[in-house]
């Protein structure tokens, strides 16, 4: 089966060891397939201007709270970039160019443009995927903050992390080491699909949530949830031969698998209906 061009094109970025891989490269990649006429080049010099725009408006002494603040005021004050709380499962709030066109997005893409203008003026920053909430922080030893950009770029210490935790949960949450742990590029995309896969799956778009699942699997070919998911899509699609290959594989690869019963039964049930 050819790939479209796009895919191609992520496929060779994400084949680099990760802190090679452009993580806004690889993200419009992504966006590229659902647009093929988007310009990547020309989404990524926007972004070059974007932190030449923020240098000029930054202080002469380089501290980390200085340059968040200065990023701020240019985003969410001057461009008016805001998290999408309308309608938050729009699956264009996954899209790097949407976000960027429309200044609006949901955390981890409004993460993506915060940390790539961080990067281009000197201030390197990291993801942190929090649970029930991305967020992001300077990679500073002294620096124990973490920078909300869903929120306006709201500055968050670790007693702050804490309360949104316990807020998200509805009730006390240790504040554990691993919950601020950088994620790694490949980890930051493969969110970034899982929304999407999300997003299509609940609207019903099978080949859509198809192409998601395909693009995780680039990114972690042993990820076997992922392998089960696109053996059940292909079913839905009919699509029975790579069906009963990527269940079998499933299968094989963990046969003490909790769902292994009720994935058998549909092997069988594909096995059958193909006799």
């Amino acid at each position: 089966m050819k790939f479209p061009l796009a895919r191609q094109f992520f496929h060779r970025e994400v084949q680099q060891p990760d802190e090679q891989i452009d993580l806004e490269r690889a993200a419009l990649y992504l966006a590229q397939e659902e647009y093929p006429e988007m310009e990547v080049e020309g989404y990524l010099n926007a972004l070059d201007t974007m932190a030449a725009d923020v240098k000029e408006r930054s202080p002469n002494e380089s501290y980390p709270l200085k340059i968040i603040q200065t990023i701020n005021r240019y985003l969410y004050d001057d461009l008016g970039f805001v998290g999408n709380t309308a309608d938050y499962y729009d699956p264009r709030n996954s899209f790097l160019n949407e976000v960027l066109d429309r200044r609006t997005g949901i955390p981890i893409t409004l993460s993506l443009v915060y940390l790539a203008i961080a990067r281009r003026v000197g201030l390197p920053m990291v993801g942190i995927n929090m649970p029930g909430h991305f967020l992001i922080r300077p990679v500073i030893a002294e620096a124990e903050i973490c920078v909300d950009p869903f929120h306006q770029g709201e500055i968050l210490f670790p007693q702050d992390c804490q309360e949104r935790l316990a807020q998200l949960y509805g009730h006390p949450v240790d504040l554990k080491p691993a919950f601020l742990e950088a994620v790694s590029v490949r980890q930051y995309l493969a969110r970034m699909l899982t929304n999407l896969k999300v997003v299509y799956s609940n609207r019903g778009e099978l080949e859509k949530t198809l192409a998601a699942i395909d693009r995780l699997l680039l990114l972690f070919p042993n990820a076997l949830p992922e392998l089960r998911d696109r053996g059940i899509i292909y079913y839905h699609l009919d699509r029975l031969t790579e069906a009963e290959q990527d269940l079998a594989a499933y299968l094989a690869f963990d046969p003490t698998a909790a769902d292994a019963s009720a994935i058998q039964n549909l092997l069988q049930a594909i096995r059958k209906s193909s006799l």
